[in-house]
């Protein structure tokens, strides 16, 4: 079953908006610069190529050679416009006297003869005014605009930085529907530990009356998907009170010392609204164990020690409560698991069959099923999975029904849901060629007939060529019951029936036709043989004695603290129980010949097999004695 871990990683960008910001500013005030430069150049070439400044007899002696159309005067300004066909500018600027007029000043008798035209308007340029007085308020209101603009990014940068301390965890408490108990099906014995908490909530007195303590923190420690984060809202939801929430991830940053400025801050406003619940989600993101390695500057263990600081700074009459997830305890610090800290540690088992059938029930409580629906028969099935993977089949389940136009939710759809999240989708667009399916049908036969004749392997589910996932076929094995424990016999089966499909190849094939179909059979094989042996004591010579391979020394690398001759005899270990799944699996499956064909042959023909129909084929085969390991 695929596991869901929560992972949140927020960043940061109050610095990118304000570098985007001036680098804004800066091009308007590039673009305006270009835009006055060639305005000036403009008007500049405009009067140079077609005004001429001329004195006043010069302008006169003009008129009278009848060069000229018209004068113009505004004030003591004179514009002379030329004759067409003259070798003038186009225009001419001149002053007159300003004690008298142009008539006193010789013009009377050019203008009484018809040789010039005088014209006397008021001396307003509204064009040539505008274009002053813009050039003087636009750069003073662009300038006067951009400072403003400057001085708000200045205030938003300051504003952001104040914030940057701040928790940003969610605040519950105010919902119209709360989470209570009742939302969480199974894992009883972890809900009665948690009701004690919402008692004291409710009724701190009872306690306090008796000496008793509040527990300052409580540790919820379980696989991903298991309902931690649930049921710390439940508690809160019973409680009645203020749930804040964040995850580990968000009190991590760049900065040093923004993790412990955010824890204080949470603790804070925890306790102004006491009383309250703080739930860290993904703790040992920031509470991992402390080592030589790091220092006080690290910023992840300046967070942890703020941590540890706010929780021996809780007093009994706090009223907070602060619950953790995780499914890493094994990485936590031990300063934080002390007694006075996280003083109750509640474990968030897999839901057992009847807990997964009351969470199946939940899930499919509002979605419309066929009556002929077995939740029991999918419950015995989905060992080992966990709250989210139950709720991941049911949405699945109702996403089949749509795909294939059912108004209800069918077997088929269940049954398919299960297999897609189990196993893999089927790739139906994947096509093989007939060697290859016979290879897969050989291959996949081995692995049933194996695990069909041992005697303390899991019964088969189910067999198929039809290629799932990253597999070119599967062989699908179900326990009968929940398990807990497994013993050395169990767990050599599993071993054998592994090697099942390697073995049939090679029967068929030949000792060099094998293929690599069996790569990641093989592999399973060495991971769990080396987990026999170093972690569960069931090796030959090394029995009952467990070497633990996770140690990390200083520089960050695995360190083996045992010696060069016990790493020698884990070797050994581990291919001695390599070689006699090998020999076991050839046994089987020589002796039961006539069975590994039929097998095959029915693959190839229906590519896929259920338990009845393998268990038929297969009624007659048997296991030989080189293969038992106990009568």
């Amino acid at each position: 079953m695929p596991e869901y871990k929560k992972n949140a990683n927020n960043k940061s960008r109050q610095p990118n908006k304000v570098l985007n910001g001036l680098r804004l500013g800066v091009f308007w005030v590039l673009i305006f610069m270009i835009f006055l430069g060639f305005v000036s150049i403009l008007m500049s070439n405009n009067r140079k190529m077609s005004v001429e400044e001329k004195d006043l007899t010069e302008v006169l002696s003009l008129a009278k050679d009848e060069k000229l159309k018209e004068i113009v005067v505004r004030g003591d300004e004179l514009e002379v416009s030329p004759r067409d066909g003259t070798d003038l500018p186009e225009k001419i600027i001149s002053r007159k006297d300003p004690s008298g007029t142009l008539q006193e000043q010789g013009f009377a008798e050019v203008v009484e003869d018809g040789k010039v035209a005088i014209r006397i308007e008021e001396n307003i340029n509204v064009w040539s005014t505008f274009l002053d007085v813009t050039l003087i308020v636009l750069p003073t209101v662009f300038v006067i605009g951009f400072l403003v603009y400057m001085m708000r990014q200045a205030q938003s940068m300051n504003s952001q930085s104040m914030g940057f301390g701040k928790a940003k965890a969610r605040v519950y408490g105010n919902e119209k529907k709360k989470v209570t108990f009742a939302d969480v099906a199974g894992n009883e014995a972890a809900k009665q530990d948690l009701t004690e908490i919402v008692d004291f909530l409710k009724n701190p007195k009872k306690y306090e009356k008796l000496g008793a303590k509040i527990p300052r923190g409580v540790l919820l420690a379980g696989d991903p998907g298991t309902g931690k984060t649930l049921m710390a809202r439940a508690v809160a939801g019973e409680a009645g009170v203020p749930f804040f929430s964040i995850s580990g991830s968000e009190f991590a940053e760049m900065f040093v010392g923004v993790g412990a400025s955010r824890v204080r801050d949470l603790f804070s406003k925890a306790k102004k609204n006491s009383p309250s619940i703080i739930f860290i989600d993904e703790i040992d993101a920031v509470a991992h164990k402390r080592d030589a390695r790091g220092g006080a500057g690290r910023e992840d263990e300046q967070t942890l020690n703020q941590i540890l600081v706010e929780m021996d700074g809780f007093d009994n009459e706090s009223g907070v409560i602060v619950i953790a997830a995780t499914n890493r305890v094994d990485m936590l610090d031990k300063a934080l698991l002390r007694p006075g800290r996280f003083d109750r540690h509640v474990n968030v088992m897999l839901p057992e069959r009847k807990d997964r059938i009351e969470i199946l029930n939940v899930h499919f409580k509002n979605k419309p099923i066929d009556k002929s629906v077995d939740l029991d028969a999918l419950a015995a099935k989905t060992a080992g999975s966990s709250g989210a993977d139950l709720a991941n089949i049911a949405n699945e389940a109702a996403i089949a029904a749509a795909r294939h136009n059912h108004k209800i939710i069918t077997n088929d759809d269940i049954t398919e849901a299960f297999e897609r999240i189990a196993i893999g989708p089927e790739r139906k667009s994947k096509v093989m060629n007939d060697h290859e399916r016979k290879i897969t049908a050989y291959h996949e036969a081995g692995h049933a007939i194996v695990g069909h004749v041992l005697p303390d392997s899991d019964p088969v589910h189910k067999v198929t060529i039809i290629p799932r996932g990253r597999t070119g076929g599967v062989t699908w094995f179900l326990p009968p019951e929940d398990r807990s424990y497994k013993n050395v016999f169990e767990l050599k089966d599993v071993l054998a029936r592994a090697m099942g499909g390697r073995v049939a190849e090679r029967l068929i094939l030949g000792p060099d036709g094998i293929t690599t179909g069996a790569s990641s059979d093989l592999q399973n094989i060495a991971q769990l043989a080396r987990e026999m042996v170093t972690e569960e004591g069931m090796g030959a010579q090394l029995r009952d004695q467990v070497f633990n391979t996770n140690e990390v020394n200083f520089f960050g690398d695995r360190a083996k603290i045992y010696s060069e001759k016990t790493s020698e005899l884990i070797d050994a270990e581990i291919e001695a129980l390599g070689k006699e799944a090998n020999q076991r699996a050839e046994a089987i499956l020589k002796a039961n010949k006539k069975s590994l064909d039929a097998l095959a042959e029915a693959l190839l023909e229906k590519e896929t097999l259920e338990k009845d129909e393998v268990e038929k084929i297969l009624k007659d085969a048997t296991l030989p004695a080189a293969a038992k390991l106990h009568d």
